[in-house]
């Protein structure tokens, strides 16, 4: 596998780590601030990809409705200043992610996070997590004027890696990372076991994978390695 050529791309949220039940246990506190119901776990985790203001959105339209703009923007900063305290509660990393990160990175190879969730809490959570000297930039969805599916996500994250013209792939899990990964002209690898409203095996990624063990093979596929 030609690993001296590539620079890799990950999304964070059902990527790398788990951490939907930390966003779970932060939605339901905003629900129930505002006297709803919450939703289960396995609902937050196709409501998440878009953002922490769209998961927001979903769960109060789930649990009856929007409320008016000024009462949205206060669920909005309930949800920020409580998951704030709680990033990485229960976050963990996905089987295998840990061990293809070292794998890679002693091999030399340029990795980034690119994500739609704001660059502070992903830096934070791979910090809490011990991955983050794995990655030369961590691009969120609020560190450029645009995010994930726009193709400028992609090539401003490349641009920051410093990768020296390698060929980057993104891996990721949701509609969002194969779209922007197609709109930025780039192979992209889903992996099945994160949060999509879509089957990931229906998202059209050039490679699909199951678990990180898996990745080595993926990306010998995509290099002809």
């Amino acid at each position: 596998m030609a690993l001296d050529d590539l620079a890799l791309l990950f999304d964070l949220d059902g990527t790398l780590v788990d951490t939907a039940l930390d966003l779970h246990d932060t939605l339901n506190v905003v629900l129930d601030g505002l006297g709803r119901d919450g939703v289960p776990l396995e609902t937050v985790r196709h409501m998440v990809g878009d953002g922490a203001r769209k998961l927001v959105e979903r769960g109060l339209a789930a649990t009856g409705g929007l409320p008016d703009a000024d009462a949205f923007e206060t669920a909005v900063e309930a949800f920020f200043a409580h998951y704030a305290d709680h990033l990485s509660d229960h976050s963990v990393p996905f089987p295998g992610a840990v061990a293809a990160l070292e794998r890679y990175a002693a091999a030399g190879v340029p990795m980034a996070v690119c994500t739609n969730k704001p660059e502070g809490f992903s830096v934070k959570i791979l910090e809490n997590l011990d991955i983050s000297d794995h990655f030369s930039t961590v691009v969120g969805g609020d560190t450029l004027a645009v995010k994930k599916p726009d193709a400028g996500h992609i090539q401003g994250t490349v641009d920051r890696m410093n990768a020296g013209g390698r060929r980057a792939v993104m891996i990721g899990d949701s509609a969002n990372d194969v779209n922007a990964a197609r709109n930025a002209g780039i192979p992209v690898i889903a992996v099945t076991f994160g949060y999509t409203q879509v089957p990931a095996r229906d998202l059209g990624a050039d490679v699909v994978i199951d678990h990180f063990d898996e990745l080595d093979t993926a990306l010998a596929s995509l290099t002809g390695g």
